[in-house]
């Protein structure tokens, strides 16, 4: 369900999310994120849709804000790893 460059941003920066590491191996952070039911999204707008859909207060936040929640991981190719702490 999650390609190779998902799961190796979210296994480098969960730290971001979590106190601890929840995945050691690249197996472990595929199996994490398909339990917790992450969700990539392709755009900013779509993060903040996301949030919005969620019911997470964006109201008054900036882009910026939004992109810089510690459940938004950026994954390198213009998408985002959203994982629900």
């Amino acid at each position: 369900m999650f390609d190779e460059m998902t799961v190796q941003c979210f296994l480098k920066n969960q730290l971001q999310l979590y106190p601890e590491k929840v995945a050691e191996t690249y197996e472990e952070a595929e199996n994490f994120l398909e339990e917790c039911m992450a969700v990539v999204v392709d755009s900013v707008k779509e993060v903040w849709d996301f949030f919005v859909e969620e019911g997470i207060d964006v109201e008054g936040a900036d882009e910026e804000e939004i992109l810089e929640a510690d459940e938004v991981f950026e994954i390198g190719d213009g998408r985002y790893l959203i994982v629900e702490g």
